[in-house]
């Protein structure tokens, strides 16, 4: 069975954007990057919100053409337009860059339906998105790129919750700048 993955970079005290909606505090150089171009390369797909999809789509299907462009964001350009995406927006009208366009409440039944199908991994990104499906109980695995960074407040990497969620540590992962990956998975997975 697949496993929805959920990665972002997040701040010591749990917010993965300040109070402004920011992301230029946290440390991504040459190793985290190609960290993440490698976890992205083994998703089957990716799902995203109306708010991550408009954020990765305005950059990354032309960064491989920008002359300065760095090594491993040519090759995350190339890994993020080859990988299918599947956007659930209420207000979205049209998807590009490999992407089929859902509504939000086809979300449950549609992630569910990948999870029991054969393949790789499926990421999730962004905090809202990754919120309904956690509160659905269908997130499987939590990697956390801790920054050394406090930003008092901010978007947290989890939504509010009516009931626990108990987890278990199974990697870290130190990486240059004080980043640590933090990958933790469910400790009662449900089959």
């Amino acid at each position: 069975m697949r496993k929805i993955i959920y990665t972002l970079s997040v701040s010591l005290d749990g917010f993965v954007e300040d109070a402004e909606k920011n992301l230029d505090w946290g440390h991504i150089d040459e190793e985290i990057h190609r960290f993440f171009n490698e976890q992205s390369e083994a998703m089957d797909a990716l799902l995203y919100g109306r708010t991550m999809y408009e954020l990765m789509s305005a950059y990354w299907p032309t960064a491989d053409l920008n002359p300065s462009a760095h090594a491993v964001e040519v090759d995350f350009s190339r890994i993020w337009k080859q990988v299918p995406k599947l956007v659930f927006s209420d207000t979205l009208e049209h998807v590009e860059w490999n992407s089929r366009l859902l509504r939000r409440n086809d979300l449950a039944e549609t992630v569910k339906s990948l999870k029991a199908q054969p393949g790789r991994d499926i990421g999730v990104g962004g905090p809202t998105l990754a919120g309904a499906l956690i509160r659905l109980g269908l997130v499987d695995e939590f990697h956390m790129m801790v920054n050394p960074i406090v930003l008092g407040r901010g978007t947290p990497y989890f939504p509010p919750l009516d009931q626990r969620i108990a987890l278990q540590l199974v990697e870290t992962r130190p990486f240059s700048g004080g980043v640590m990956l933090l990958r933790y998975q469910l400790a009662n997975p449900t089959p």
